[in-house]
């Protein structure tokens, strides 16, 4: 084990314990039905995390982990580039993380009378089109039956060209309905962008000072930012990817087409980690609004049941609230599962060696889990 892996361990044991791990001391965390030492789950998080590096051919890992509110284990593994080391505070794209803020800012919105979940689209988008039937609702939980314009448009003819929303939508609306609206789930970026307008629209408020006002500043995601270009914030962890045919870094690849402008983030693993921690109790919402956030009304379309399903602009599996965002070689997890107060969140970026078709933030997500709830490990998707 390396000098700085056990300064990190020696730092998470010295936090104080929050109510939920009073009965255990301040070096352990309850786990598995006992009160387990901070270094020994520590040091079963990085033997996994190794071991995925070496299966995977990762190139990086950077981990957050806490339990009870204490804090586990923060580290990085390996390199952002060649002879670089990786550092646990470095910058990535947070993508659909930004989506659970989303869901949470709209029922907040709803919370103060500015807009209701069943408002038609109309009432905010009297110009759209297609949206007979569609609610507000149906654009967070993905059940509007819009085209998803991603598979469709040539990103990769200009990777760094910066695209305007209105763009991406006419490509989407030049497609007909996936289904009809509120007859089943159709995950579609088009939901996010037409999202971020209801918000904007509900508010009177551009989105970025939305979400910065009513989530990043309360939750004190200070590392966490919108962004509306591929400039990222220093320290930046680099991308790889092999999508195109060739291992090139991909960090600087326009994200401008993922989102609604104003909720394109960059974030790091503690700050990802804190915002699901807080989302999962409830937070930033009134118990009525949590309880809406994580209704199961999409656990009957395709393969979601009442385990796992899509809710309000975040993934329910197995009890754990879960976000897996995806671009250009970049790729993360954010985890908490409310039961037993466990979070995490980690991101991995591809070695040359590694296959194009996994999921790899995903499949370590799933080791972590095991680790730390093995009775109830999230499911998800590896490839």
């Amino acid at each position: 084990m390396t000098s700085t892996f056990c300064l990190a361990i020696s730092l998470a044991a010295g936090f104080g314990q929050s109510a939920q791990s009073a009965d255990c001391d301040a070096n352990a965390v309850p786990l598995r039905g006992a009160c387990v030492a901070v270094a020994e789950v520590a040091e079963d998080l990085a033997a996994a995390v190794q071991d995925a590096i070496e299966e995977d051919g990762l190139k990086a890992v950077l981990l957050a982990v806490e339990v009870a509110g204490k804090p586990v284990l923060t580290h990085a593994w390996g390199k952002t580039m060649t002879a670089v080391p990786a550092t646990a505070d470095m910058r990535f794209r947070n993508g659909a993380i930004a989506i659970a803020y989303m869901g949470v800012l709209a029922l907040q919105l709803q919370e103060e009378g500015l807009l209701s979940l069943d408002d038609p689209l109309s009432q905010w988008l009297p110009d759209l089109p297609m949206a007979e039937g569609m609610t507000v609702r149906m654009l967070a939980d993905g059940t509007a039956g819009y085209a998803d314009y991603v598979p469709l448009f040539p990103f990769y003819d200009d990777v760094f060209r910066q695209w305007r929303e209105d763009e991406l939508l006419a490509i989407a609306f030049a497609e007909p309905l996936v289904c009809a609206p509120g007859s089943c789930f159709a995950y579609a970026h088009t939901n996010y962008i037409l999202l971020g307008r209801v918000l904007e629209a509900a508010a009177e408020q551009p989105l970025a000072e939305l979400l910065q006002e009513r989530i990043l500043a309360p939750l004190g995601l200070t590392d966490t930012h919108s962004g509306a270009t591929a400039r990222m914030q220093e320290p930046v962890l680099h991308a790889f990817t092999s999508e195109r045919g060739l291992y090139e870094d991909s960090t600087y690849w326009n994200p401008s087409w993922t989102l609604a402008q104003g909720a394109i983030m960059t974030t790091t693993v503690e700050d990802a980690m804190a915002s699901f921690a807080a989302i999962g109790p409830g937070e930033l919402l009134s118990a009525e609004s949590q309880e809406q956030l994580l209704a199961p009304t999409t656990a009957g379309y395709g393969p979601f049941d009442e385990d796992i399903y899509y809710a309000f602009g975040l993934l329910v599996s197995d009890g754990w609230l879960i976000q897996t965002p995806a671009f250009a070689g970049f790729s993360a997890v954010a985890a908490h599962l409310p039961d037993q107060d466990i979070g995490f969140a980690v991101t991995a970026t591809a070695g040359p060696e590694t296959s194009p078709d996994l999921r790899t933030s995903n499949r370590l997500a799933v080791r972590l889990g095991r680790i730390l709830a093995p009775d109830q490990p999230p499911r998800l998707p590896e490839r």
